[in-house]
């Protein structure tokens, strides 16, 4: 439990109670190791409802665990040593999301040890002396846009940046991950959010990028990571998101992408699966929650039509996270009985957000504790820190 004092006064009842949970349980004539899963998850989180656990944002908890994880992690991250710039974004992110600045000694020590994932040539690596990566120069440019001191932004060697793009677009345009590298989706999405963050976008180097997008719109209607494969929340989320910076969201087939990713909240959980006939995870509530909230905005514009709510049920979401996805320790965890990590946290909390956001606020349980900063939903950064981000660069010139 959070270490402050609530009444019961403060807490708003269940906006789904237990037996309305119980109605929404899967009903299949032949089992398979899948329906088994579902059914084991859908035990569990009607196992929190049923001690009638509250949904209660345990923030200090979570502001803890986040500032402990920058100095100390677990034997578990030892996996993730090429991915280092990733662990600052998503714990400097979250803290931010729950409203907390760290010192400027401790963001000059941050800034200091980026600087060093830096390649001489442009983009940044996964780690001091690393090659260059689209992944991490993504997260290392979020990070420091987090940051958003003058020293952060200036680490950033935009001339460089812009050369590192440049080498990794593919004729038909497409990027490289990174040299010689694989190729999909998220390499454009980075590649286009760094580009615009730091004010290097140029058309050229995105031409025809967005028909390399359409293309890997599938017959289900949401997207893949390349031409021919499954539509995956990811994805989606990085394809639609590209299409919105590159202002050509008329070209997809945008019926087929709604009826897609409306299917993919859980009616029991409240939570989001990322592919057809796959569990509920924690993350996929940002990345298909801010989807959700992008074909909003593209609605209002295209069509003309606003909605007074977002085209997924918040509350339910809300629910998930604040009831079935937070350890009593702090940080978040992809469904009851995983492990909590740094990663979900911050798509967690990302994705908490995203559902409190609504055209009208929504905050499920006692607002003052409940209640996060709005992010940016293209770049998952808070707002203003995407806003001071941009209108800093655009200062200065865009390189050549």
């Amino acid at each position: 439990m959070s270490n402050i004092e609530l009444h019961d006064t403060e807490i708003e009842e269940f906006v789904r109670t237990y037996d309305d949970l119980l109605k929404e349980r899967q009903n299949v004539e032949y089992e398979t190791a899948t329906s088994e899963e579902q059914d084991q998850v859908e035990k569990n989180i009607l196992n929190f409802y049923k001690l009638h656990k509250q949904p209660i944002l345990l923030k200090y908890e979570h502001i803890s665990f986040l500032k402990n994880s920058l100095s100390h992690l677990s034997r578990h991250y030892e996996s993730l040593d090429s991915s280092r710039p990733w662990l600052c974004f998503w714990i400097l992110h979250s803290l931010h999301i729950l409203g907390v600045r760290l010192e400027d000694e401790d963001y000059s020590k941050i800034v200091s040890f980026l600087s060093k994932c830096q390649d001489p040539e442009g983009g940044f690596g996964g780690g001091p002396g690393q090659f260059p990566h689209l992944a991490s120069t993504y997260a290392a440019i979020n990070a420091l846009c987090t940051i958003g001191t003058k020293e952060a932004y200036n680490v950033i060697n935009r001339q460089g940046l812009y050369q590192f793009l440049k080498s990794l677009r593919n004729a038909d345009g497409s990027f490289c991950m990174h040299i010689n590298g694989e190729i999909d989706l998220r390499g454009i999405y980075c590649a286009l959010v760094v580009a615009k963050l730091t004010n290097v976008y140029n058309p050229d180097i995105f031409k025809n990028t967005e028909k390399w997008i359409v293309n890997c719109q599938t017959w289900e209607g949401g997207f893949s990571g390349y031409p021919g494969m499954e539509a995956h929340g990811g994805y989606a989320y990085c394809g639609l998101a590209s299409l919105i910076l590159l202002d050509k969201t008329d070209i997809f087939d945008l019926p087929a992408f709604m009826r897609w990713i409306v299917n993919r909240q859980m009616r029991l959980e409240g939570g989001f699966q990322g592919r057809t006939n796959k569990l509920v995870d924690a993350c996929y509530s940002f990345w298909q929650g801010a989807t959700l909230v992008s074909i909003q905005t593209i609605l209002a514009k295209e069509t003309n039509i606003i909605l007074d709510h977002w085209l997924f049920d918040q509350a339910a979401l809300q629910e998930y996270l604040l009831i079935c996805c937070q350890h009593s320790n702090g940080g978040f965890l992809d469904k009851p009985e995983k492990n909590y990590d740094v990663y979900h946290t911050c798509y967690g909390l990302s994705g908490l957000s995203v559902a409190q956001n609504s055209p009208e606020p929504s905050v499920i349980g006692p607002q003052q504790m409940n209640s996060i900063h709005m992010i940016h939903p293209i770049y998952n950064l808070v707002f203003s820190s995407a806003i001071d981000s941009v209108n800093y660069f655009a200062t200065l010139s865009v390189p050549e």
